[in-house]
């Protein structure tokens, strides 16, 4: 393994030229040798429920390999071919884990998030063409059913409906009724399915080779419209090759997975690296975090099973700051990642002074797999920072020009930060969306992935995130970075979550505004909070206008703020305000909505106070949506 300090270390790495690394050329091979370094270990435990974490199933990698072979059998027997596709609509079970890598032994896989509505799996699995659908069974309080099996009928392509049933994990608990068909698909009991299958060995044949594509994840990026972006095998197997060198994992190391299984943090972190280097998976509960059971017990299952290492977003160590560790042992705790977001300041070291834990903070994206960036576990960590690029991937801060090109900026210049290497993925499923996602430097080594974030590089070679081009707060022409605001903010003892965005001006505009969401218990008045702001955050123009208290902060499925519902909530209360002064509107009623081609799409209805002319009242409106930048629809009426 590599200790890994300083920037010269992950250069020490490279000159062995990664050709000479013998990776494997697929993600089923990439299982094989790790099982093979610890074939009697256990690759996975799973338990139901947060309260009753002890009592859990577990596989030993051999029972764990040949239910991947089964699993692989048995989609290749219902007819799945490479190139085909079976989507996934899953909770965190081990089926998942198998549905996932088997699929890609036997075709491709397409994970998609239980919670979209079924509109969204529609698009989704017509876009990829599915051949295969895996599924929930019907369950007590769990709608993922009831969405599934409604959207059949609109997918052509699908042929199979494979069901997993929560009840076999239940002693005593009948299992539902299923029908034979739905629509024109058939419905096959997954787990019988499987068993029928051998697992000593897959009984066909495929080469599959590292460019060959593994799986579709969908991403919405930060206007919420999915798009699909591929990736190989050579992807997945080197983004879990390299970190896995970078944090020394090995046989007897475990990794508790929280995040949900369609997200890549969870298939790569928390399932094929541990896989690839022999160590252990703990798959906690069906919901993961959002399991109100296993906050209560964490420490507890930490102690349990003497969990190495975890993933998680900044809510998840914002949330285990109010879980006391109390008598439980966790010194069995090594490190963990924080990604997807900038963590606080103070959450980060409120944590690691509480647990002795070193919170390692990271940077990937789906479209880079997953890791593109950690801090050294052996050397220092500079919180903020997302650390040093992964041994092998390269990684720059450049200016790019409309026209696709540009230039690599000095250290601690802003700019677009560029990602190229074996973990980044060959384009989204559809060309529409790989415009505009490609730079040329001039290098004449290829192009780069343009990640849409903004940074900046230090001069000993760390990496810091300054914000996204779509969530800076411009105003006046002058760019405001929204961590200016939430880290003060942040500092306040009421505060459990801070997120500033831009509030829409016709003078300047934006200015900034900061929605709290307050730690359970406390108490703090917008006035109160917005008097400390004043005192604290460090720039003038960055001074929020108004502080916004929210019970709950919007965020992704993923636990990360979803910042666009706060700009779309500051679009209507600004444009609702605005239209309802005018003399001639009796009422206007804004909905700012998520839009495929605009990204923000306002739709507006006025009603005009009666005696005024259609024509007159329609001028009026347009001159006051006329000040803003944003696509709007209107309808107006007259009483």
């Amino acid at each position: 393994m590599s200790y890994v300090a300083t920037l010269a270390d992950i250069e020490a790495i490279e000159q062995i030229p990664l050709e000479e690394r013998d990776l494997p050329p697929n993600t089923y091979e990439a299982i094989r040798r790790g099982a093979a370094l610890n074939p009697d270990g256990v690759a996975l435990h799973f338990f139901l429920q947060g309260q009753s974490y002890a009592q859990g199933i577990a596989f030993t990698y051999r029972e764990w390999l040949g239910a991947l072979h089964q699993t692989a059998n048995m989609f290749h027997a219902l007819g799945l071919r490479p190139g085909q596709v079976v989507t996934m609509i899953l909770p965190n079970l081990p089926q998942a884990f198998l549905t996932i890598f088997g699929g890609e032994i036997a075709g491709i896989v397409g994970p998609i998030n239980p919670l979209l509505e079924p509109d969204a799996f529609v698009d989704i699995m017509n876009a990829a063409q599915s051949r295969m659908l895996v599924t929930l069974a019907p369950f007590p309080g769990v709608d993922i059913w009831e969405k599934a099996s409604s959207v059949v009928e609109k997918v052509p392509t699908l042929e199979t409906v494979l069901v997993v049933d929560l009840a076999d994990f239940i002693p005593g608990m009948p299992k539902p009724s299923l029908p034979e068909t739905i629509a024109h698909a058939r419905v096959v009991d997954f787990n019988a399915a499987m068993k029928a299958q051998p697992g000593d060995k897959l009984i066909f044949q495929r080469d599959i080779r590292p460019d060959d594509i593994a799986s579709y994840f969908h991403t919405g990026g930060t206007t919420g419209a999915p798009k699909i972006a591929q990736h190989t095998h050579g992807n997945e197997v080197f983004d879990a090759w390299s970190p896995g060198m970078v944090l020394e994992v090995e046989p007897g190391q475990v990794f508790l997975c929280g995040l949900p299984l369609y997200h890549v943090n969870a298939v790569i972190v928390t399932g094929l690296i541990p896989w690839m280097f022999g160590a252990t998976v703990v798959l906690a509960t069906p919901m993961g975090y959002r399991d109100k059971t296993l906050f209560p017990n964490f420490w507890k299952i930490v102690e349990h099973y003497r969990v190495t290492f975890f993933s998680g977003v900044p809510t998840v160590y914002a949330g285990l700051l109010h879980v006391p560790i109390g008598d439980a042992d966790v010194s069995s705790l090594k490190y963990a990642i924080c990604g997807a977001a900038p963590m606080p300041v103070e959450v980060f070291k409120e944590f690691e002074r509480r647990t002795g834990l070193r919170i390692l903070e990271g940077y990937g994206l789906t479209e880079g797999t997953c890791v593109s960036s950690v801090n050294p576990p052996e050397g220092e960590r500079r919180i903020g920072s997302i650390g040093f690029r992964i041994p092998y991937q390269e990684m720059v801060i450049a200016r790019v020009d409309e026209d696709g090109t540009g230039e690599v900026l000095p250290a601690n210049e802003i700019g677009s930060v560029l990602i190229r290497g074996a973990n980044v993925f060959p384009g989204y499923l559809e060309d529409i969306h790989n415009q505009g996602i490609w730079v040329d430097l001039g290098d004449g080594r290829g192009p780069w992935l343009n990640t849409g974030d903004l940074g900046r590089q230090d001069e000993d070679g760390y990496f810091w995130l300054t914000g996204r081009k779509k969530e800076l707060i411009i105003r006046g022409g002058h760019n405001i970075d929204p961590k200016l605001i939430e880290e003060p903010m942040h500092r306040h003892p009421a505060v459990a979550l801070a997120a500033a965005v831009g509030r829409p001006d016709p003078r300047v505009g934006e200015v900034p505004v900061v929605y709290v969401q307050l730690k359970p218990g406390a108490e703090a008045t917008a006035e109160e909070l917005l008097a400390f702001a004043q005192a604290h955050v460090p720039e003038r123009a960055a001074i929020p206008k108004q502080v916004y208290l929210i019970e709950q902060m919007p965020v992704t499925a993923v636990g990360k703020i979803f910042k666009p519902a706060l700009v779309r909530m500051q679009i209507q209360e600004v444009l609702t305000a605005a239209l309802n002064a005018l003399d001639e509107v009796a009422e206007a009623v804004v909905q700012a909505l998520p839009s495929k081609l605009h990204g923000t799409q306002v739709h507006v209805s006025v009603v005009l106070v009666p005696g005024v002319e259609q024509a007159a009242g329609e001028a009026a409106v347009q001159a006051v949506l006329g000040q803003y930048a944003f696509h709007y629809q209107v309808e107006v009426r007259t009483s």
